[in-house]
């Protein structure tokens, strides 16, 4: 698996943490995650977790 690969899954958990984020606060409604504070904490974990892949991506050499 290359490069690319690696950079749009950290890319798609950034956007999903985000999505989570805003969702477990409030800001965003129409599912069972709405307002739940749970996912306001996972969410970020996510977005971290996705930043780290996709730096470690780019800095790979292969």
């Amino acid at each position: 698996m290359g490069k690319p690969f690696f950079i749009g899954l950290g890319a798609l958990l950034v956007l999903m943490g985000a999505v989570w984020t805003l969702q477990g606060l409030g800001y965003v409604g129409g599912s069972f995650m709405s307002g739940n504070t749970t996912w306001a904490i996972i969410g970020p974990i996510v977005v971290i977790t996705g930043l780290a892949l996709a730096v470690w991506a780019a800095r790979r050499k292969t």
